[in-house]
């Protein structure tokens, strides 16, 4: 792969926004921290440096040696980079009199490639304390703001470029256009990383990994499993082994249902039942993260016995996407653990298995746009993501044969009210969570003690942030009846209209 892009993190909240904005554009790109640069750098066309929330003035500031990379290709210093830039080649960067932070609007914009198709007055958003006052001696500005003097400029003869602002947040309305100016203009990449050049690349180099080896894949009933596995059978075929585990704590009849869809795509798919496994090592558990470790170790006892039945299984596939891998490979080393729950990390010792990924460089929504390119069905890229433990983790405290039961009655109701409005393709992710109190009611003549349970329902892009959906208050009346009314056991539903951040999309 020739047109792709090299993106060093300095640890912006931003940098994975840069890379989906560089995608956007059909153009590969990879992130890598600041401290591991690729080994052969001159396979990237171009590179971008990411915001900080360091100061280049600080002592402990980022300071990655970038001499094969300067002058050889061209470079984009964003906000830090920018500044970066500007420090360690003799200009001046100093506190800004006041923070620099959000809307501002570029003022003498200089007619260059660079800035092709970006307006006098332009919206760009700001985000830093420091400020460059002196450019090196061979830079020139492009362009200022009213309290930014080089808001953006060139140096080494128009090899490399700075920026104060963020061009890849939604509030810079022309930081698409600038992205696609140093990109494809200056830089001279072709926009050819399409989800259908994708699949044929991956099928080539999947044929290539794999040969005649056999591969044992864990089939979730996700997006990201499902994609994997069609993949993996373009190339290999009926070496493709998936397994399908039920820990019991699925949604209602989604093992059976699960089973039938992947009936119609031509996979090698075996289910396995082992509800009783879970449930049992579960019983009388309400810590969140020891629940998650059973079930972890309880699927990887139940995946390795079946695994150990297909004979000369060499490889282990996982569904992997990319912000799991940033998140193990952040600036800071490996992201501080909220939760247990993606495949970074690799297996157990005793499973001998080599791994094979083939969307870890996908993002969540370019992982759906590759299953259309392969004519998978809607219902199954539409699926709204569940998580790995199940509904153990939305049964708060500890959990129980009956408790499963009550929610999945709960959620499925839910869920079809969602189809039944036309709501849920408008819905990232929902479901309901089982609350670990009682509450009184009154059901007819008589008193109730009974469960409280919480609908939850947000959108978002990838998960790393979301927002609760405004769901109509006449559909939440009509779930809660039906809920109250169907469900033994529950006589109270109440509405999470937490964001995350702060919140997290599961309660645990």
């Amino acid at each position: 792969m020739q047109n792709k892009v090299l993106i060093l993190d300095f640890g912006s909240q931003y940098t994975q926004l840069i890379a989906r904005r560089v995608r956007e554009l059909s153009i590969f790109c990879e992130i890598h921290p600041f401290h591991s640069l690729p080994a052969d750098v001159s396979t990237f066309k171009a590179v971008i440096l990411s915001g900080s929330p360091f100061s280049v003035r600080s002592d402990d500031a980022p300071h990655p040696d970038l001499s094969k990379i300067r002058t050889k290709v061209p470079l984009l210093g964003v906000c830090y980079g920018a500044q970066y830039l500007a420090h360690f080649n003799g200009g001046e960067v100093a506190p800004s009199s006041t923070r620099e932070y959000g809307r501002a609007r570029l003022a003498n914009v200089e007619k260059h490639p660079f800035l092709k198709n970006v307006p006098q007055d332009s919206q760009v958003w700001m985000s830093h304390s420091d400020t460059i006052k002196k450019l090196p001696e061979n830079a020139t500005q492009l362009a200022s703001t009213q309290d930014v003097a080089n808001a953006a400029y060139t140096m080494d003869d128009n090899m490399t470029f700075g920026i104060q602002f963020h061009p890849e947040v939604y509030h810079s309305t022309d930081g698409k256009q600038l992205l696609k100016n140093f990109l494809v203009d200056i830089a001279g990449i072709t926009p050819d990383w399409t989800s259908d050049a994708f699949v044929d690349t991956t099928v080539a180099q999947l044929k290539e990994q794999l040969g005649e080896d056999k591969v044992i894949l864990g089939l979730s009933g996700g997006v990201d499993s499902s994609v994997a596995a069609i993949l993996l059978h373009k190339a290999i075929g009926a070496n493709l082994h998936c397994i399908f585990v039920n820990n019991g704590l699925l949604r209602k009849d989604e093992f059976s249902e699960v089973l039938v869809q992947y009936e119609h795509m031509g996979l090698n798919v075996k289910g396995v039942d082992a509800t009783d496994a879970f449930l049992s090592q579960l019983e009388g558990v309400s810590d969140p993260e020891t629940k998650r470790k059973i079930i972890g170790r309880v699927f990887v006892e139940v995946f390795d016995d079946e695994a150990n039945k297909v004979e000369g299984a060499k490889w282990l596939a996982q569904g992997t996407i990319y912000p799991d891998v940033i998140e193990s490979v952040s600036v800071n080393g490996p992201s501080a653990t909220i939760k247990s729950h993606h495949n970074v990390g690799g297996l157990p010792d005793f499973m001998k298995l080599k791994v094979v990924e083939p969307l870890n460089m996908l993002f969540k929504d370019e992982v759906r746009r590759v299953g259309a390119s392969l004519n998978m069905a809607p219902s199954i890229l539409g699926r709204h993501p569940f998580p790995g433990p199940g509904l153990a983790i939305r049964i708060l405290g500890d959990i129980t044969r009956e408790k499963v039961k009550m929610l999945q009655e709960a959620d499925a109701i839910f869920i079809q009210g969602l189809r039944d409005h036309g709501l849920y393709d408008k819905v990232w992710q929902a479901g309901v969570m089982l609350l670990p109190v009682n509450s009184v009611g009154v059901m007819g003549d008589e008193r109730t003690y009974e469960k409280c349970v919480a609908l939850r329902a947000v959108t978002s892009t990838d998960g790393m942030t979301a927002d609760w959906v405004h769901l109509p208050y006449e559909f939440l009346q009509e779930i809660s009846n039906q809920i109250i009314n169907r469900v033994p056991g529950i006589n109270r539903v109440v509405y999470d209209i937490s964001s995350k951040p702060p919140a997290t999309i599961e309660w645990e």
